[in-house]
């Protein structure tokens, strides 16, 4: 018989400030760290890890990160951990930059740790990294036998960041809970290696409610770069609970229509969550949820500033090879789709997608809504 299991990172640290009690947190954790940063956030927060790290007694190394969390990424600094003997890896930054430090730190086999600046993803509690191709295409998911020993995450830095990132980081978290409540209909196995736990899926559902009543609040305050108690909330929804409970809760359609989404070069460059939230619309209608939910979750993720059409995302309903391109993706040996309570194939999610336009057009004005704008990849 399967077991049941919930897996989850060894220490969550969140708040204004936090950033700057980074080596406070690090220092029972390693003794010589690489920290792993692009340009622009280490010009961002450069100066507050350093002084932490020196005031922790630990020593300051930092290596660029390239941006894309592929193979190549990967194995790159995992060979600068190993040839500077760190023994602890920790990631300032998004999504991309943690995925390739967990992946990096595993293959050199020290410990890691995350320092999130945004609140885009789930990503941060993890134990699992997303890679992709050098050209943006979801390639595999890795697996690691533990999750970070540290998610520190600063509300201040990340309630700096553009608002357009904690938007995308809630259309990544509501996904959890519809995947989830799908996968404990079909009993499936999910990402820690087993099947769901009552504890995974209630705190998935948690997420949800929690952005439900936090999340337009949240996202006006951060406009603005104000720390209050809803972005505070949204924060750990979205980093916290969120990953908790995709991890041990399951993931189903949502993300795979994401994964399949990657496979077409018109959705390149948009925000992990911004393309999830198309799959959160797209598992709606395969499940054959009734309209007023779908309406609802339309018009809550346009007000939150996310893309509820197939224009937003670069594509459109008539481009049959796209979209059948995008639903080969997403229902590829091994997808998380399959873990849906009924059988999906390539043309239903096609179908899927293209019946979302006039849909979630029409309920935008319904609701008042902006038009959707035509999304355009960069060259």
């Amino acid at each position: 018989m399967s077991l049941r299991t919930v897996i989850s990172p060894s220490r969550y640290v969140q708040g204004a400030g936090a950033i700057r009690r980074l080596g406070e947190y690090l220092a029972p954790i390693g003794a010589r760290p690489v920290v792993v940063a692009d340009d622009l956030v280490w010009g961002m927060v450069g100066h507050d890890v350093e002084t932490s790290l020196k005031s922790a007694g630990l020593p300051v190394r930092r290596e660029t990160f390239r941006g894309l969390p592929s193979a190549a990424e990967v194995d790159r600094i995992a060979g600068v951990l190993q040839e500077t003997g760190a023994d602890v890896a920790v990631a300032v930054g998004g999504g991309s930059a943690i995925d390739t430090v967990k992946a990096a730190g595993h293959l050199a086999g020290i410990r890691w740790a995350n320092c999130p600046t945004v609140a885009s993803t789930d990503a941060p509690c993890s134990a699992l990294s997303v890679i992709y191709t050098e050209n943006g295409e979801f390639e595999e998911y890795r697996f690691f036998p533990r999750n970070p020993d540290l998610v520190l995450v600063d509300s201040q830095v990340v309630a700096n960041a553009p608002v357009e990132l904690l938007a995308a980081g809630v259309g990544d978290a509501l996904a959890t809970w519809l995947e989830a409540r799908a996968t404990a209909q079909s009993n499936s196995a999910t990402m820690a290696g087993g099947l769901p736990t009552v504890t995974g899926t209630a705190l998935a559902k948690l997420s949800w409610e929690v952005l439900w009543d936090n999340a337009l609040q949240a996202v006006d305050a951060v406009r603005d770069s104000q720390v209050t108690p809803a972005v505070e909330k949204v924060i750990e929804a979205n980093t916290l609970l969120s990953g908790l409970g995709f991890e041990s809760g399951g993931l189903a359609a949502a993300h795979a229509v994401h994964n399949g989404l990657t496979a077409v070069a018109a959705t390149h460059g948009l925000a992990h969550g911004q393309k999830v939230n198309i799959g959160s619309i797209a598992q709606l209608v395969l499940e054959g949820a009734p309209s007023a939910e779908v309406r609802d979750f339309v018009e809550f993720t346009t007000r939150v500033g996310l893309p509820t059409t197939l224009t937003e995302v670069g594509l459109r309903s008539d481009d049959h090879d796209s979209l059948r391109a995008v639903a080969d993706a997403a229902t590829a040996e091994g997808e998380t789709i399959h873990a849906m309570p009924f059988a999906v194939h390539s043309r239903d999610v096609a179908s899927a997608l293209a019946s979302i336009e006039r849909f979630a057009t029409r309920v935008r004005r319904e609701a008042k809504l902006p038009d959707p704008v035509p999304y355009l990849a960069h060259a």
